[in-house]
């Protein structure tokens, strides 16, 4: 049986990481394919799946915005709630432009970080 710990060379983890990742993501998003393409578009079971996706997107944007890691620790809660709600605005205003409201929060978030700091907040 193949394992991490199979072989005793320093490219097997990034092989291993890789395969495992490959068979846990594309399986699923093959299946989702073959049964997507089979179901109506207004289908309950398809509104459902959209559902759930913009429920889950939905809290990871809230966790990076109130419970961030790493860099964004050092951006002040302000101006990264300011960021989200201007960026979400200016997507709206614009026809839903994603790239225009994700262009106009990177710029509230640099220039709040460069005029407040991390004291702010």
């Amino acid at each position: 049986m193949i394992n991490y710990q199979t072989f005793d060379t320093w490219w097997w983890p990034y092989v291993f990481i890789a395969i495992a990742g490959w068979l846990a993501t594309d399986i699923w998003r093959w299946l989702g394919v073959l049964v997507g393409n089979r179901l109506a578009q207004d289908s309950a079971a398809l509104t459902w799946v959209r559902a759930v996706a913009t429920a889950l997107l939905a809290a990871v944007i809230a966790k990076l915005i109130l419970y961030p890691v790493g860099e964004l620790q050092n951006v002040p809660v302000i101006v990264r709630l300011v960021a989200v709600g201007v960026g979400f605005a200016a997507f709206l205003m614009t026809g839903k432009r994603i790239w225009v409201g994700i262009a106009v929060a990177l710029s509230l978030l640099f220039g709040g970080q460069l005029l407040l700091g991390p004291a702010a907040g």
